[in-house]
Protein backbone atom coordinates (compact mmCIF):
# COMPACT_ATOMS: atom_id res chain seq x y z
CA UNK A 1 0.00 0.00 0.00
CA UNK A 2 1.27 3.55 -0.62
CA UNK A 3 2.26 6.22 1.86
CA UNK A 4 -0.68 8.57 2.42
CA UNK A 5 -0.09 12.03 2.92
CA UNK A 6 -2.22 15.21 3.56
CA UNK A 7 -3.95 16.88 0.72
CA UNK A 8 -6.32 20.16 0.63
CA UNK A 9 -8.21 21.77 -2.17
CA UNK A 10 -9.39 24.91 -1.65
CA UNK A 11 -11.43 27.42 -3.73
CA UNK A 12 -12.32 30.87 -2.73
CA UNK A 13 -16.29 29.54 -2.30
CA UNK A 14 -15.54 26.55 0.10
CA UNK A 15 -12.79 24.12 0.99
CA UNK A 16 -13.68 20.84 -1.31
CA UNK A 17 -10.76 18.20 0.08
CA UNK A 18 -8.97 17.71 2.98
CA UNK A 19 -7.99 13.96 3.12
CA UNK A 20 -5.22 11.85 3.33
CA UNK A 21 -4.95 10.93 0.36
CA UNK A 22 -1.86 8.28 -1.75
CA UNK A 23 -2.14 9.85 -4.95
CA UNK A 24 -3.51 13.00 -6.70
CA UNK A 25 -2.81 13.75 -10.44
CA UNK A 26 -3.10 17.89 -11.10
CA UNK A 27 -3.12 19.57 -14.09
CA UNK A 28 -0.15 21.90 -14.04
CA UNK A 29 0.82 24.35 -15.93
CA UNK A 30 3.67 22.22 -17.95
CA UNK A 31 1.83 19.07 -17.82
CA UNK A 32 -0.17 16.85 -15.75
CA UNK A 33 1.76 15.92 -12.31
CA UNK A 34 1.51 13.36 -10.05
CA UNK A 35 1.99 13.77 -6.66
CA UNK A 36 2.64 10.90 -4.18
CA UNK A 37 4.06 10.87 -0.76
CA UNK A 38 7.52 12.56 -0.16
CA UNK A 39 6.96 14.12 -3.51
CA UNK A 40 10.48 16.85 -3.73
CA UNK A 41 9.18 20.73 -3.11
CA UNK A 42 7.52 22.31 -5.74
CA UNK A 43 5.06 24.55 -6.59
CA UNK A 44 3.77 25.43 -9.57
CA UNK A 45 0.93 27.33 -11.61
CA UNK A 46 -2.05 25.22 -12.18
CA UNK A 47 -4.42 25.47 -15.76
CA UNK A 48 -7.60 24.55 -15.98
CA UNK A 49 -8.58 20.94 -15.86
CA UNK A 50 -9.67 17.54 -13.66
CA UNK A 51 -7.51 17.01 -10.61
CA UNK A 52 -7.63 13.22 -9.75
CA UNK A 53 -7.38 12.22 -6.11
CA UNK A 54 -6.84 8.56 -4.92
CA UNK A 55 -8.26 8.47 -1.19
CA UNK A 56 -6.28 6.66 1.65
CA UNK A 57 -9.43 4.20 1.45
CA UNK A 58 -9.01 3.71 -2.72
CA UNK A 59 -12.17 5.77 -3.74
CA UNK A 60 -11.03 8.17 -6.95
CA UNK A 61 -12.72 11.23 -6.92
CA UNK A 62 -12.43 14.16 -9.69
CA UNK A 63 -12.42 17.74 -9.79
CA UNK A 64 -12.75 20.40 -12.56
CA UNK A 65 -10.03 23.32 -11.45
CA UNK A 66 -10.07 26.70 -13.32
CA UNK A 67 -6.76 27.82 -12.61
CA UNK A 68 -4.72 28.51 -9.35
CA UNK A 69 -1.68 26.91 -8.14
CA UNK A 70 -0.58 24.39 -6.00
CA UNK A 71 2.27 23.92 -2.83
CA UNK A 72 3.70 20.68 -2.70
CA UNK A 73 5.53 19.20 -0.18
CA UNK A 74 7.11 15.39 0.85
CA UNK A 75 4.00 15.50 4.08
CA UNK A 76 1.25 17.29 1.71
CA UNK A 77 -0.28 19.35 -0.54
CA UNK A 78 -2.25 22.21 -0.88
CA UNK A 79 -3.89 23.09 -4.55
CA UNK A 80 -5.36 26.57 -4.43
CA UNK A 81 -8.15 26.94 -7.07
CA UNK A 82 -9.13 30.41 -8.47
CA UNK A 83 -12.03 28.24 -9.06
CA UNK A 84 -13.25 24.87 -8.81
CA UNK A 85 -15.92 21.85 -8.22
CA UNK A 86 -16.53 18.01 -8.33
CA UNK A 87 -16.62 16.91 -11.61
CA UNK A 88 -20.31 15.66 -10.95
CA UNK A 89 -21.54 18.81 -10.44
CA UNK A 90 -20.25 20.67 -13.96
CA UNK A 91 -22.37 20.75 -16.54
CA UNK A 92 -22.23 21.49 -20.08
CA UNK A 93 -23.48 24.65 -19.68
CA UNK A 94 -21.67 25.71 -17.25
CA UNK A 95 -18.52 25.07 -19.29
CA UNK A 96 -20.14 26.69 -21.88
CA UNK A 97 -20.43 30.09 -19.92
CA UNK A 98 -16.97 30.42 -19.08
CA UNK A 99 -15.89 29.56 -22.83
CA UNK A 100 -18.20 32.60 -23.68
CA UNK A 101 -17.06 34.88 -20.69
CA UNK A 102 -13.53 34.29 -22.18
CA UNK A 103 -14.31 35.01 -25.80
CA UNK A 104 -15.99 38.30 -24.49
CA UNK A 105 -13.34 38.89 -22.13
CA UNK A 106 -10.72 39.27 -25.20
CA UNK A 107 -12.44 41.43 -27.48
CA UNK A 108 -12.79 43.60 -24.59
CA UNK A 109 -8.94 43.39 -23.92
CA UNK A 110 -6.81 46.27 -23.60
CA UNK A 111 -3.21 45.07 -24.40
CA UNK A 112 -1.79 42.50 -25.95
CA UNK A 113 -0.18 40.31 -23.35
CA UNK A 114 -3.32 40.29 -21.87
CA UNK A 115 -5.18 39.09 -24.94
CA UNK A 116 -2.52 36.48 -25.32
CA UNK A 117 -3.22 35.34 -21.78
CA UNK A 118 -7.05 35.29 -22.33
CA UNK A 119 -6.37 33.04 -25.52
CA UNK A 120 -4.47 30.80 -23.78
CA UNK A 121 -7.55 30.50 -21.45
CA UNK A 122 -9.56 30.00 -23.79
CA UNK A 123 -7.66 27.29 -25.38
CA UNK A 124 -7.38 25.36 -21.82
CA UNK A 125 -11.22 25.44 -21.58
CA UNK A 126 -11.86 24.81 -25.00
CA UNK A 127 -9.93 21.55 -24.73
CA UNK A 128 -11.22 21.14 -21.13
CA UNK A 129 -14.78 20.71 -22.90
CA UNK A 130 -13.46 18.64 -25.09
CA UNK A 131 -12.51 16.01 -22.51
CA UNK A 132 -15.21 16.30 -20.69
CA UNK A 133 -17.52 15.66 -23.22
CA UNK A 134 -15.87 13.17 -24.55
CA UNK A 135 -16.12 11.21 -21.07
Amino acid sequence: MADAFNFELVSPARLLVSEKVTEVVIPATMGEMTVMANHAPTMTTIKPGVVSVKLASGQVTKYVVFGGFADILPTGCTLLAESAVPANELTRDTLQQRIEAAQLEINNAQSDEHKTKLEQFLAELTHLNGVLVAA
